[in-house]
């Protein structure tokens, strides 16, 4: 396992990092289509990621509506883990009552499930709190001095971001900035190589900024798990009762045509390749991994040894590569007039 620096700071992240998404899930909503693990297979999991080597461990208090994170602070003490060894991230806006202040990111709301996920925890501090998404109703600066009271107070570390459009994430680095508050040193975002939508502004900007990526989602929902195929549709995947996220499935589908030779020839899963071509792109700091089963994790963790050659990933980023669009077509051509002085 490789560590690598969560963004522009001291703080070492294994490069994958454990989601706990399938943690909890009761009933028949989305949480109980995402998975629905209760505590002995919960222990089971996070016990066999830090024997790989993950010290990083994802989760957030809108997961299967706080239990998650109930789970997970439980299993950390019914392994006796070092909680100092660990790094734990939860995040907050959700709805996580009835009443109107119940969700988003006001100062109310921030500061209150800030102290119910600490409780859920059990913990003293959260190592990374992150806003799940942006909120129109609450100012930014409001959420921002929010955060940094928080940090100041001992109870969070580092503060992150999730789900964010470039504009959002550049106003409030330069807010933060400009005021002296703490800034977000992490994006947690959707990328996949069935979905590189983020390479057209964010990635640009997470690179000049030195901001950390955490990717979720990096099979596309299990379409790139292997199980799936123009002629393989297997009934009892999440995507069945929950298609999301949206996908270009065609498209997945000539990916996947050239991926699954490339796995088969390196006897390695389509999951694997898919995990390990992530794991190659400079942005990426910690790919999330999650399962129901203990065997979909170790499929996981062996992509750390997955090498793809130049060959392999060239082939790859013809397949999946985004059509060119403006203004980044235009920014791509006017570059070249420069460049050619420093070449």
């Amino acid at each position: 396992m490789k560590y690598n620096l969560l963004g522009d700071t001291g703080l070492l992240v294994s490069e994958l990092c454990l989601g706990t998404m399938t943690f909890g899930g009761s009933g028949s909503g989305m949480w109980a289509a995402i998975g629905k693990l209760e505590q002995e297979p919960v222990d089971e999991l996070l016990k066999r990621s830090v024997d790989a080597g993950i010290n990083f461990i994802d989760t957030a208090n809108v997961y299967a509506e706080g239990v998650s994170e109930q789970l997970t602070g439980q299993a950390i003490r019914n392994l006796g883990l070092n909680r100092d060894d660990l790094v734990i991230a939860t995040k907050v806006r959700g709805k996580m009552g009835e009443g109107p202040n119940q969700i988003g990111l006001s100062r109310k709301h921030i500061v209150q499930q800030a102290e119910e996920s600490l409780r859920r925890l059990n913990t003293d501090y959260i190592d990374l709190y992150q806003i799940h998404g942006f909120d129109f109703l609450t100012p930014l600066e409001e959420t921002l001095r929010a955060l940094d009271d928080l940090v100041k107070s001992g109870k969070v570390r580092y503060i992150g971001c999730s789900n964010l459009a470039a504009w959002h994430l550049m106003k409030a680095l330069s807010y933060s900035e400009h005021k002296d508050l703490a800034k977000f040193v992490s994006l947690q975002a959707y990328y996949t190589i069935a979905g590189r939508d983020l390479e057209r502004e964010i990635i640009p900007l997470l690179l000049d900024q030195k901001v950390g990526l955490m990717v979720w989602s990096p099979l596309a929902g299990g379409l790139l798990s292997g199980k799936y195929g123009r002629n393989k549709q297997p009934e009892d995947s999440r995507r069945v009762s929950f298609d999301f996220p949206p996908v270009n499935k065609e498209k997945a589908y000539d990916i996947l045509d050239v991926m699954e030779p490339m796995a088969e020839e390196k006897g390695v899963s389509v999951a694997q390749i898919a995990l390990a071509w992530l794991l190659h792109q400079p942005a990426v700091t910690t790919v999330i991994i999650g399962a129901k089963k203990p065997e979909q994790l170790e499929d996981n963790l062996k992509a750390i040894d997955v090498v793809l050659s130049a060959d392999d990933l060239k082939k790859l980023d013809n397949i999946s590569k985004l059509a060119p669009e403006y203004p980044g077509w235009m920014v791509d051509r006017q570059a070249n007039d420069r460049k050619k002085y420093v070449q």
